[in-house]
């Protein structure tokens, strides 16, 4: 958790796999995906997905999760609010009875710099 921290963007579990062992730390990617997969599970990481569909994570801020738009150039999000959707969500559930609705939303555009950053997993 302590190396996914330190990223400033969200990264993949074979990008925090290979900071970890640059970092050391020996550990295997199985071990990564599953660490990942329980974070998401417990709300402890956001997850949002790439172009080409891979997962991609970032620690969930302590007020709950939130929404990102990522640059589709370089990789670099920014969290925006969200608090019209989560009312949103709220509502349709409400309307048609469904309880525990989750959703997702996935915002990309092309940010003001995106060659500014060489990679989406800058740390």
């Amino acid at each position: 958790m302590r190396v996914l921290t330190g990223c400033q963007d969200f990264v993949s579990a074979q990008e925090l796999h290979a900071l970890l062992t640059a970092a050391d730390v020996p550990i295997g990617l199985t071990t990564v995906y599953r660490a990942l997969r329980d974070l998401e599970a417990t709300g402890g990481v956001d997850v949002v997905r790439d172009e080409a569909g891979e997962r991609l994570y970032r620690p969930r801020p302590t007020g709950g999760h939130r929404h990102y738009l990522i640059c589709r150039c370089c990789g670099r999000s920014r969290p925006v609010d969200s608090e019209v959707v989560e009312r949103w969500a709220d509502r349709i559930g409400a309307d048609t009875g469904f309880a525990a609705v989750e959703h997702t939303v996935e915002l990309t555009g092309i940010c003001a710099d995106p060659w500014k950053r060489s990679s989406p997993s800058s740390p």
